[in-house]
């Protein structure tokens, strides 16, 4: 500028809008959950996406160790190994869910998945979510509620325990 001073502004620059998201823009979303009527903060809050990768992984590897036990009782090949860890993972994943409501990882990390009627999530839901989950890209999905696509699709929502 000319007269060497900086322009002052108090509305942010459009890329801290744009890369900072809604909240750098001025508009207040409310917490995760407050549109689902779940508390901010403690049992019932929503899970945040740190705690839910730790489940994914505890989840994965123990489909990984139980596949890869049976495959080799069975001596299957490289191939039809893999094909064993993700079916271990999915079958463990949707009993798990339909019947408790969670799984080995989330119970190890104090979540569980939650229906947002109320309901037991049952064994159809269940499996809609974890046919999702497996095609992994809906996982990575996530509304402003920290819900992926396959928590959408089954109407669901993983909460802390």
């Amino acid at each position: 500028m000319a007269s060497g001073k900086q322009r002052e502004s108090t509305s942010p620059r459009w890329t801290q809008t744009w890369l900072g998201g809604a909240a750098s823009a001025g508009v207040d979303l409310g917490t995760p959950g407050a549109r689902l009527g779940l508390p901010k903060d403690g049992p019932g809050s929503v899970a945040t996406y740190g705690r839910r990768v730790v489940a994914l992984l505890l989840d994965l590897l123990a489909g990984a160790l139980v596949g890869a036990a049976l495959a080799s009782a069975l001596d299957w090949s490289p191939a039809t190994r893999s094909l064993a860890n993700t079916a271990v993972f999915a079958l463990m994943v949707w009993l798990l869910t339909a019947t408790l409501g969670t799984t080995i990882g989330k119970r190890l990390v104090g979540l569980r998945v939650a229906r947002l009627d109320g309901r037991p999530i049952g064994f159809g839901w269940s499996l809609a979510r974890t046919v999702l989950l497996v095609l992994v890209v809906p996982a990575l999905l996530w509304d402003r509620d920290h819900r992926g696509l396959h928590d959408r699709a089954s109407n669901t929502v993983v909460v802390r325990a």
